[in-house]
C-alpha cells in the first residue's frame, strides 16, 4: 500500500488506516474475538496506522491493541492515540499533572514505554491558543513519554490555530464528500506547514457505504441513535452533522457515482485519498470483511474529473447549507 509521511513525525504511514472507534464503544457490541480479527486483517491488508483514544471504550480499544500488537511483534504499526475526552470537557482540564496521567494511563493499555502520536481529543475551542498546553505536551515529548503530538478538531478554524503550532505534528478532521470545508484552508495550510492529515469520518458514519435507508434502524448503545442532534457529543461526529433523510437521500446520488468495481464506500475513501495534503483516511471496520474493502480503495484508479466535479455538485445542492458554516 502507498506510504506517505505523517507530518512532523517523519513516520511513513499507509494512506488508508484503521479507526477504532467501533471496536471500544458507541457502534454496538463487537466481540473481542472480531475486533482483533479486524486488526489483524487490516495488517495484512497493508495498514500501518490504527488511531484510538483512551475514551473509545474507557480503554478497551487501546487495551486490545495492545494485546494485538504483542502477539505480533512483527507487524510495524503506528499507533496514534487520543486523550482528554474522559473528563468535563474544562480548558483547566488540560495542564501536565493530567497529560503525563493520561498519557501514563495510554501507554499502559497499550504496552509500550512510549506513546507514536498523541492528539488533544477534540478540546475546547480556547485549549488550542493556550500557550501553556503545548508547553505541556512538549515537556511529555522530552519525558520521552510519547514521540510526537498532534490535535483532533471539531472546526477549520480551530485546525487553523493548531497549525500555526511548531510542535503539531498532525491534525485530524472530518473530511469526505459531505463534509468539503476542509478543502478550502486547511488542507493546503497543513501541506505548507509540514502539518499532517489524518481524515476521520471518512464514511459519514456509514451514510457512504449506500447501505443505509430511511427505515434502517440502529442500536440503542449506537452513537447513531443517540446523537443526531448532539445530545452527547458535537453533532458533526454523527453523520457528519447531516440530517439522516438527507443523508440518505445524497448518498443514494452519491452511489451512482462509484465506478465499476468500486463500491460506494471505497468511492468515498478513494476520492479523501486524492486529495492534497491528506497523509491517510482512517475508516473504522467491524469485520475482516470491511477492513479488507476499506484497504482495497488504496489501489483504486484516481477518480476522473468528472466524478470530482460531480461530487462537489452534490455537495454544493444537497449538504453545504446544513454543514458548511458550522464547522
Amino acid at each position: 500500500m502507498e506510504q506517505r509521511a505523517l507530518g512532523r513525525t517523519g513516520r511513513l504511514v499507509s494512506v488508508v488506516g484503521l479507526g477504532t472507534w467501533q471496536l471500544g464503544a458507541d457502534w454496538g457490541d463487537v466481540r473481542e474475538e472480531d475486533a482483533l480479527d479486524v486488526l489483524d486483517t487490516s495488517v495484512e491488508a497493508g495498514v500501518t496506522l490504527f488511531d484510538t483514544a483512551d475514551v473509545y471504550g474507557d480503554g478497551r480499544s487501546e487495551q486490545l491493541i495492545g494485546r494485538y500488537l504483542k502477539g505480533r511483534p512483527d507487524a510495524e504499526v503506528f499507533v496514534a492515540t487520543k486523550f482528554g475526552r474522559r473528563v468535563e470537557q474544562r480548558p483547566e482540564h488540560y495542564n501536565l499533572d493530567n497529560f503525563r496521567a493520561w498519557s501514563d494511563r495510554s501507554r499502559s493499555n497499550l504496552g509500550v514505554d512510549r506513546l507514536d502520536l498523541v492528539q488533544l481529543h477534540c478540546p475546547p475551542t480556547p485549549v488550542y491558543a493556550t500557550d501553556e498546553v503545548f508547553d505541556a505536551l512538549d515537556t511529555l515529548v522530552a519525558e520521552e513519554r510519547i514521540a510526537a503530538y498532534g490535535v483532533s478538531v471539531e472546526t477549520c478554524a480551530q485546525a487553523l490555530t493548531a497549525i500555526a503550532r511548531p510542535g503539531v505534528a498532525s491534525v485530524q478532521i472530518i473530511l469526505n464528500a459531505f463534509r468539503l470545508k476542509p478543502l478550502e484552508l486547511v488542507l493546503p495550510a497543513a501541506a505548507a506547514a509540514g502539518v499532517g492529515i489524518l481524515a476521520r469520518v471518512p464514511l459519514a458514519s456509514g451514510l457512504l457505504s449506500g447501505r443505509y435507508t430511511a427505515q434502517t434502524a440502529f442500536a440503542a448503545d449506537d452513537h447513531r441513535s443517540y446523537n443526531r442532534h448532539g445530545e452527547a457529543f458535537d453533532q458533526g461526529e454523527t453523520f457528519s452533522g447531516v440530517d439522516y433523510a438527507t443523508g440518505v437521500e445524497a448518498a443514494s446520488e452519491f452511489a451512482a457515482l462509484a465506478p465499476q468495481g468500486a463500491t460506494p464506500a471505497q468511492t468515498a475513501l478513494r476520492w479523501i485519498i486524492q486529495q492534497p495534503g491528506v497523509t491517510t483516511v482512517i475508516p473504522g471496520a467491524r469485520n475482516p470483511g470491511q477492513a479488507r474493502a476499506n484497504a482495497a480503495a488504496a489501489a483504486l484508479p484516481p477518480l476522473s474529473a468528472t466524478t470530482l466535479a460531480a461530487v462537489q455538485g452534490l455537495y454544493d445542492r444537497r449538504i453545504r447549507p446544513q454543514v458548511h458554516d458550522r464547522w
